[in-house]
């Protein structure tokens, strides 16, 4: 049996790095990763088809070099925060385009402080409904302890 030889126009991909080894040409498996940030291979996968990651092939063996890591735990940190993947990579593409990092800032500190009132909105509507949630309970033991004071058992459901 003859070994294939990859074609002239084909990318040669170092195999990954030992585990042991982080130095700046570590490459990573999709298992790794997955291990490492506790996501499943699929999710990576996702990831990667939607164009927010790319690693490079070996035949059909994916290499996450430290940029796609990098980028996946932005991905996860996002999506962690509530950030839609387009947010997020509007985000990615901004860190790519530029390397002052200014403008991916200014846009991050705007989805921020809007998460952020988003939040305060729902915690006011859960102090609502928390206070009218107890008003009610207690509405209710009043009733019964009235009832067991006339005399008459409370129903037990």
């Amino acid at each position: 049996m003859s070994a294939r030889r990859p074609s002239a126009g084909a990318k040669r991909v170092p195999p990954p790095a030992p585990s042991g080894a982080d130095g700046p040409e570590r490459l990573y498996t999709i298992g790794e990763l997955a291990d490492e940030l506790q996501v499943t291979t699929r999710a990576i996968r996702f990831y990667e088809a939607k164009g927010l990651i790319a690693p490079v092939r070996r035949g059909v063996q994916r290499s996450y070099s430290r940029r796609d890591r990098a980028r996946l735990r932005l991905i996860l940190r996002g999506k962690n925060l509530g950030f839609s993947l387009e947010e997020v990579a509007q985000y990615l593409g901004l860190y790519d385009a530029d390397p002052s990092q200014i403008t991916q800032t200014q846009m991050l500190l705007a989805r921020i402080e809007r998460a952020i009132d988003d939040l305060q909105l729902k915690r006011a509507d859960l102090d609502r409904s928390l206070k009218e949630l107890k008003d009610i309970r207690a509405q209710c033991v009043e009733h019964l302890s009235a009832k067991d004071a006339s005399g008459r058992a409370p129903c037990k459901s």
